[in-house]
């Protein structure tokens, strides 16, 4: 049992004259879960969106944390389990499909 409870990423791209800084930030509450992302080009104010999930939606949720660490066990394992799939969320915060 794989559960995420937070989540940090954050991503920089230093080019002049606008770097720019990408923030998502997943966190799990008692009705689900809670995708925030903001992101920000120069010195304009930082655009910010959040989309919650219902825990329903997240039944088997493999985020980049859980599914590095699954990725470690299967390989010291030396096995893989065949159509291996989960729902995951993408670099967008959309929900989608993760496959081994």
């Amino acid at each position: 049992q794989l559960e995420t409870l937070e989540q940090e990423e954050q991503e920089c791209l230093e080019l002049r004259p606008h770097p720019t800084e990408k923030r998502t930030h997943i966190v799990s509450h008692q009705h689900g879960m809670t995708v925030t992302k903001t992101l920000q080009e120069g010195e304009a104010e930082p655009q910010c969106q959040s989309f919650c999930y219902s825990r329903a939606k997240l039944q088997g949720l493999l985020l980049e944390g859980a599914s590095l660490l699954l990725l470690r066990v299967l390989a010291r394992r030396q096995t893989m389990p065949p159509d291996l799939v989960f729902p995951a969320i993408d670099t967008e915060g959309d929900l989608c499909t993760s496959s081994y």
